[in-house]
């Protein structure tokens, strides 16, 4: 801090993030100039990569885009490429491709959760020290991210980037032996999952609920995972179709990554677990939705920092789903539908773990791509980050900056930004003028 009141704070690192990126806020007095949240890590051109490969390459190269959510990317290329198609599957597919998704909301929560945002309502620095504390609820968070990892290995044949997703269907079905073998973990899961969300529940919250648009899918009749029209809490109702024209990606200086914004009036718009239980509270499962009414949270909440009760609430769906499926499960045929190639245009959006994802894929007469685009969840919540930063710093000015740096990476955190497993995610450094 100078005389004159300016000053500045450089976050060197932020190591949760899908990528590289750093954090700066510049303050003049009590005035926030600006706080910029930058992604600097160079392009890993994904979708120039697709560009003339057979449109059966495309599930197993999206998914390395994450190691936490490769599911996510496979089955939203898999649904925009069947549109273009011209594929319909049938009932059992699709309620396979959900139970996989179930998996993979397991794990992905079960992450974040246990590892890293739990530690931020105990003053802990890493989960280690979490686990010190709290043995039984960190193994039971660890068991329940391992039913998930079994459910993946046997429905995408591996854990981590499935290898038995395609376009229209599954290289293979599961025997309906491998799914039942897991009925008696999922039971406990689902007990457990329940303990989990009664225990977070209870944690001292932040007050803090900024305004902003809570967007995210809803389908008829079923809780959103891979269909769904695009709804908000402001009242958007539009179909996935109609994406590009209420959304768009915008570069920003700061940022190697884009930004997306609701168009025409270029605001922030907030995706991920609690934007889903917001606006999809009545297709919880009955389970999820009893706690839901238990947890004592007025929905719909907007403070982010509640997006681990959201989080706990949707592991329970998912065991609870999943089971519904595991048990009425009987092997099908066939695995995957037939297509033949041909030139179209087809996209999809779908709920990744962290929130809602795009694609679009054209492809010519021979099968192969000519045009991708994917938008992650990360990027298109990295706008509202800013937004809620913005709103939170000047109540933290009087603090000292490692006080400011903890408040910013809680809130950071809160968002579930694709991450790595370091403990903390900001490096300070503070230039003085």
């Amino acid at each position: 801090m100078t005389g004159d009141g300016r000053r500045k704070i450089n976050v060197g690192a932020l190591s949760r993030v899908e990528g590289e990126g750093a954090l700066h806020v510049r303050i003049d007095g009590e005035r926030i100039e600006s706080v910029e949240l930058a992604i600097y890590e160079p392009p890993r051109f994904f979708e120039a990569l697709l560009r003339k490969r057979p449109l059966e390459d495309v599930p197993d190269i999206t998914a390395r885009i994450c190691g936490i959510c490769p599911v996510a990317y496979q089955m939203t290329s898999i649904h925009a490429l069947e549109q273009a198609l011209g594929v319909t599957i049938t009932p059992e597919i699709r309620r396979l491709r959900r139970l996989l998704y179930c998996g993979e909301w397991i794990e992905s929560h079960g992450v974040h959760i246990h590892l890293l945002h739990i530690p931020d309502f105990f003053g802990c620095h890493n989960s280690i020290e979490v686990a010190r504390r709290f043995p039984n609820e960190v193994n039971r968070g660890l068991r329940l991210k391992k039913h998930a990892n079994q459910l993946l290995e046997v429905l995408g044949g591996r854990a981590v980037h499935p290898i038995n997703v395609a376009v229209g269907g599954f290289y293979r079905v599961p025997r309906r032996d491998q799914l039942t073998a897991l009925v008696d973990d999922f039971k406990w899961g689902l007990d457990a999952a329940i303990e989990t969300a009664r225990w977070i529940a209870g944690f001292d919250f932040p007050d803090f609920s900024p305004p902003c648009e809570m967007v995210a899918l809803r389908h008829d009749d079923e809780y959103p995972m891979n269909e769904g029209k695009i709804v908000s809490t402001q009242g958007l109702s539009i179909e996935p179709s109609q994406y590009e024209a209420n959304f768009e990606e915008r570069q920003v200086a700061h940022s190697t990554a884009l930004q997306a914004v609701r168009i025409p009036e270029g605001t922030p718009y907030f995706l991920g677990p609690l934007a889903r239980v917001n606006l999809n509270l009545d297709r919880l499962s009955l389970s999820a939705r009893q706690l839901a009414d238990d947890v004592n949270v007025s929905w719909p909440c907007f403070n982010p920092h509640r997006s681990i009760i959201a989080r706990a609430l949707e592991v329970v769906h998912a065991y609870e789903e999943a089971l519904s499926i595991i048990e009425d499960y009987a092997p099908f045929a066939p695995a995957k539908m037939d297509y033949h190639p041909r030139a179209g245009d087809g996209l999809a959006a779908t709920e990744a773990p962290r929130g809602m994802m795009f694609h679009r894929y054209r492809i010519d007469d021979s099968g192969r791509v000519t045009h991708a685009r994917i938008v992650p969840p990360t990027s298109q919540n990295q706008s509202q980050i800013e937004a809620n930063l913005r709103t939170l710093l000047p109540d933290l000015l009087v603090k000292d900056d490692a006080t400011v740096t903890l408040e910013c990476e809680k809130l950071i955190r809160s968002f579930d930004p694709c991450i790595s497993c370091s403990s903390h995610f900001l490096r300070l450094e503070i230039e003085r003028e």
